[in-house]
């Protein structure tokens, strides 16, 4: 199993795991408690990581970039295109996997601490 793109749902308490390898075929599929996946992280192969941009998310993309994954954030109205069927956040994880490898997809910068705190 070689994931080299991942998207991520965050919601409260469960974050929802979508991941694809080179070809583009399905080779992850998880459920994993707040609490545990930062662990379930370091132990992925560095890969491209796409979330929708939110409050969280920044706080999420800090962490995943500290351990050597590529992090890429988009507005969620330019990853709604991609969630094929009824919203459940099994698929939106497959539709942000599938929107951050788009070539013409455009990401929100990362933001820090501190430009967090201003807003």
């Amino acid at each position: 199993m070689e994931v080299t793109t991942i998207g991520i749902d965050l919601a409260k308490r469960i974050f929802h795991i979508h991941g694809v390898d080179e070809n583009g075929k399905t080779v992850l599929k998880k459920k994993l408690m707040r609490d545990s996946f930062l662990s379930f992280m370091v132990n992925l192969p560095k890969c491209l990581v796409g979330m929708e941009a939110c409050g969280g998310s920044n706080h999420w993309a800090r962490e995943i970039s500290k351990l050597g994954h590529d992090v890429k954030l988009m507005a969620p109205q330019f990853v709604k295109p991609y969630i094929k069927t009824n919203k459940n956040d099994e698929k939106d994880a497959e539709g942000i996997c599938e929107a951050v490898g788009r070539p013409s997809m455009r990401f929100v910068p990362i933001q820090s601490v501190e430009q967090q705190d201003v807003l």
